[in-house]
């Protein structure tokens, strides 16, 4: 499950990510310290040629035979292991592939009779990375066009099974972004990029409440988690 991330990186590798990534000048980048479903994502699609091009989508992929894009609220995550074959998913697997940007994720930790624990999970040196993900083109009745994303999760790693069994795949660098953007990368040589980072890739640190109302969007959600005995008895969860 990935229901939650952050590009909230310091000004000045904000401004470089049109360097790190094919964004182009003219995608608005902001500094998002909770994104959630539903909202403008930055990221990387392809022309109908195959070049890379900067993408604004809206997290939640509804498919073009949709009758209703509210359905897009059930469609955040792709499970790497069915994406090849599920309707909503396949053909965007064959053909819309996309990396959108982040440079962390959160995930929630069940305690029993405690309120669930929020995590950022970043990279172990903290630089932005891109998920793999799909994406689609749904045409309303009445004229109406949406573009719409959403992130494959595989299983997570032994630095994150404690806190959830599955992750997002984040993709380990250029060579396997330019690989999953490809339309000629061959069907079995992406399965082998949807698989999780080596443990010692990652890093995680607890953080407060603030990250779990989705109205925040601020610094405070990337604040250290309370103390033991200090948290507030009634939190989100």
């Amino acid at each position: 499950m990935c229901g939650r991330y952050s590009l909230a990186a310091p000004g000045d590798t904000l401004a470089q990510l049109r360097s790190r990534f094919p964004l182009g000048e003219s995608v608005e980048i902001r500094r998002r310290y909770n994104v959630c479903p539903g909202d403008e994502v930055v990221s990387v699609t392809t022309t109908r040629e195959g070049e890379p091009r900067g993408d604004l989508l809206r997290w939640g992929l509804v498919p073009h035979w949709a009758q209703d894009p509210s359905v897009g609220y059930k469609m955040i995550n792709a499970r790497a292991e069915t994406v090849a074959e599920r309707p909503a998913f396949r053909d965007s697997f064959r053909g819309r592939r996309c990396l959108i940007i982040a440079d962390g994720f959160y995930e929630w930790q069940k305690r029993p009779g405690r309120s669930k624990l929020p995590w950022h999970v970043t990279r172990s040196d903290g630089a932005p990375f891109a998920f793999a993900g799909l994406w689609a083109v749904w045409h309303g009745p009445n004229g109406e066009k949406l573009r719409t994303c959403t992130i494959i999760t595989t299983e997570a790693n032994s630095a994150l099974t404690d806190i959830h069994p599955r992750m997002p795949v984040m993709l380990p660098g250029p060579d396997a972004e330019r690989a999953w953007l490809d339309p000629g990368t061959p069907q079995h040589a992406l399965h082998e990029l949807l698989v999780p980072p080596p443990p010692v890739a990652i890093r995680r640190r607890a953080v407060g409440p603030a990250v779990n109302d989705p109205r925040n969007d601020g610094p405070e959600c990337l604040a250290d988690a309370p103390e033991e005995g200090t948290e507030p008895a009634t939190l989100f969860s």
